[in-house]
């Protein structure tokens, strides 16, 4: 009985969708939702999203010291914003994604890199990609 009491708490994480993701798709989120998480490419779709407020984590493999970023998003309502960190865990990218926008990260160290989604109250469709520089 106290290994169950033990797991609930996780159980309600994985629900919520707070914790760290680095699959092809997430389905506890109240949306679609499609993550590429290759080597020196990330991309995360997210289509149908309505009223989201919500935290994703990846972990992500830069072998370069840079990346690009390039949004492509449909914004209704709400915003998103994207940080990134580098494989040294110091910030290299943040900003609210917007429709259109192409442009490379400060120089960091290679090796695993973080990227966060923080959506409030977010309606529309995200699109952004991540790829080593």
């Amino acid at each position: 009985m106290h290994t169950l009491a033990r797991l609930r708490p996780i159980a309600v994480l994985a629900v919520l969708g707070l914790g760290a993701a680095s699959c092809s798709s997430n389905p506890v989120l109240p949306f679609q939702s499609e993550v590429t998480n290759a080597p020196d490419n990330f991309q995360m779709q997210a289509t149908d999203v309505t009223n989201a407020t919500t935290t994703q984590s990846y972990a992500w493999t830069n072998t370069g010291t840079r990346a690009t970023i390039n949004h492509s998003t449909t914004t209704t309502a709400g915003s998103v914003q994207l940080t990134i960190r580098d494989g040294a865990g110091v910030q290299v990218y943040t900003k609210a994604i917007v429709p259109s926008l192409n442009e490379a990260t400060a120089t960091g160290a290679s090796g695993t890199w973080t990227i966060v989604v923080r959506m409030t109250g977010y309606s529309g469709t995200l699109n952004f990609r991540a790829q080593k520089l």
